[in-house]
């Protein structure tokens, strides 16, 4: 699998803000965009009873973005979460949550994005160029 994956620039700068700006609670939210290209992050509701250590996104958000994307929208290449103390790879919540979908999963810490596969076997690290946009 050596596909890149080209994210906006525009993304990295939301996902870094959005981050900080939630600490000490993880933020999370929506990718959007498409199989090659990350395009938008839309943050979203932690409706997690424990936002410090968890993250659960607002259904209402998801159940929106589904509708957008079945309109002709953008589609929901994955999602994002915050580690407001952690690293950047998946954390064991994260590998118990996963569900092998194929989805793509940004993880912020402290100003740096790692973006993962949520693949059958497990989190796979995606490589990424910052394009513009």
């Amino acid at each position: 699998m050596g596909m890149t994956l080209d994210v906006a620039r525009s993304v990295i700068d939301a996902l870094v803000c959005e981050a900080t700006r939630a600490a000490p609670k993880e933020a999370c939210g929506l990718l959007l965009g498409s199989a090659e290209r990350i395009e938008a992050a839309v943050p979203a509701r932690n409706v997690h009873p424990t936002p410090q250590t968890h993250f659960e996104i607002d259904p209402a958000a998801l159940i929106a973005a589904h509708k957008a994307e079945r309109s002709g929208g953008p589609a929901i290449t994955g999602y994002w979460h915050s580690h407001p103390t952690g690293s950047t790879a998946p954390s064991a919540t994260d590998q118990a949550s996963a569900s092998g979908d194929g989805k793509v999963w940004a993880i912020v810490t402290r100003g740096e994005v790692a973006f993962w596969r949520d693949a059958p076997g497990g989190f796979e690290a995606l490589s990424t160029q910052v394009v513009a946009g």
